[in-house]
């Protein structure tokens, strides 16, 4: 039977000190309380620095949760919002000093974790890897793309419905006219990975995103141009389960708002240009015990039998993860073949077809699994924690995911491809196998009976809207029938 949620470890003192001390460097003026709520959207409440002091980190702040989609009724609303003295970091973007501490969500009647909070599952997985004795700690590395447009228009009513995309790089940007004149340089359809300016148009915006993250504390590393218009992806280094998922935050956080400095829009949804590339999260997850990698071996591409269950458990319950690294009805409009999507659930040390990758490397401390079917719309937290359950499941199991595929999948013959499992094709379809398909995730009381139902439903509420919108590709299609 699953445990209850474990009640949060105070917060060290020394912490504690050192966030009282940023205040009196900095100056600062307003103090900001993040948290994630189940969609990954991170959300925030300010107080004001005289309202800010060690009891804080003991007591929490009282907020109304009933607020936030996919958690309390209103006759429940109370809630506690539990600062993590470790997170903080100021806030390069407010125009007053401003502190930024991330949240854990606290259940004022029993003073454990809220259940449906997802940085509280991000932590449990952690902890369950520990107590399992399979490892003590659990390395991720995410690489999340995505494109940036110069200008965005969408709505949708009874009787219309429309999007309209402006890049200087993108689709039908060759035959405007721009008041400086039409240089032509961009990429092509497919085009984007990797020329030089003038082609790769946002070099010093993606700088400048990048070294934001660096000044809220994330240990950057690079940047490029992606393979479509407008594309684009920064490299961050890998860190712990929970430190990356509220890094990834940070992350999205500077994108954003860089990108509206520079009178631009920045978007991490998944397919938003027909016929070009769709934006992924390749996500690379290793467990280590006592500082070994437990990942690397003697066997195929220099893998232990543990990483091999790992990868058996991801793929055996792919369909069922995707509810949480696909979450958005957008995201299956990316895996699909012939975009570099991995659509195809097998492994390989070679090609990037596959849905489990192993990179290359001479070091056995690099072995790792990347993971390249999920998307940036994830929940960092409920992602990442899907994918260490899964792996934890093959390695318990010992699920072994047969032999590596290492021919180009895409060109694969009929007979061959019918013995290959697929990630789903749509958010109907994931969420479908996720009710079929959880006890894995409940092991350890990382993720709940009651938080699954209720995305579920929260995650229904988006396919059943989906589903009842007249399309305008269907006009097309349908209207002279």
């Amino acid at each position: 039977m699953a445990k209850k949620p474990a009640a949060p470890s105070a917060a060290p003192s020394s912490a504690v000190a050192k966030v009282m001390e940023m205040i009196r460097e900095h100056s600062v003026e307003y103090v900001d309380f993040r948290f994630t709520d189940p969609r990954g959207k991170w959300q925030h409440t300010a107080q004001h620095v005289s309202t800010v002091d060690e009891d804080n980190f003991v007591d929490g702040i009282m907020f109304d949760g009933s607020s936030i989609a996919g958690w309390k009724a209103i006759n429940e609303s109370d809630m506690i919002l539990m600062p993590d003295a470790t997170t903080a970091v100021m806030d390069p973007f407010a125009a007053k000093p401003q502190m930024i501490l991330i949240c854990d969500i606290i259940e004022p009647s029993t003073g454990q974790f809220y259940a449906r909070d997802p940085r509280a599952t991000a932590k449990l997985a952690a902890a369950y890897v520990e107590s399992s004795g399979v490892g003590d700690t659990v390395l991720v590395g995410a690489e999340a793309e995505f494109f940036v447009f110069d200008s965005v228009r969408f709505g949708t009513g009874g009787n219309f419905g429309s999007y309209f995309l402006e890049s200087i790089e993108g689709p039908g940007a060759n035959m405007k006219e721009y008041p400086e004149g039409n240089m032509g340089h961009r990429p092509l359809v497919k085009g984007g990975y990797f020329p030089v300016p003038p082609v790769d148009s946002e070099v010093d915006l993606r700088a400048e995103m990048l070294s934001t993250m660096g000044e809220m504390g994330l240990p950057i590393e690079k940047h490029h141009h992606e393979v479509a218009q407008s594309q684009h992806e920064l490299g961050t280094r890998f860190g712990k389960l929970v430190t990356m998922a509220d890094q990834m935050q940070i992350y999205k956080y500077c994108v954003h708002n860089v990108a509206h400095s520079y009178g631009k829009t920045a978007t991490f949804m998944p397919k938003p240009i027909y016929g070009d590339n769709g934006s992924g999260m390749h996500t690379h997850l290793s467990i280590w015990k006592e500082g070994k990698p437990m990942f690397a071996g003697n066997g195929y591409a220099d893998l232990s039998e543990m990483c091999l269950y790992a990868i058996g458990g991801i793929i055996k319950h792919a369909k069922a993860v995707n509810a949480f690294t696909n979450p958005s009805t957008n995201s299956y409009k990316r895996l699909i073949p012939g975009f570099e999507a991995p659509v195809l659930l097998a492994y390989s040390a070679r090609n990037r077809s596959a849905s489990c990758r192993i990179p290359y490397t001479t070091s056995p401390k690099a072995k790792r699994v990347e993971v390249r079917f999920p998307d940036p719309t994830a929940n960092p937290y409920l992602a990442y924690a899907a994918l260490t359950m899964a792996a934890m499941d093959g390695i318990k199991n010992k699920i072994h995911p047969g032999d590596p595929m290492d021919k180009d999948l895409y060109d694969l013959p009929p007979e061959e491809l019918k013995g290959i499992p697929t990630v789903c094709g749509s958010l109907r379809e994931a969420l479908g196998a996720l009710e079929a398909d959880h006890q894995f995730l409940l092991e350890g009381g990382v993720f709940s009976e009651d938080q699954i139902a209720s995305y579920i439903e929260l995650k229904w509420n988006e396919v059943y809207r989906f589903e009842h919108t007249p399309h305008p590709v269907e006009f097309e299609m349908y209207y002279s029938a």
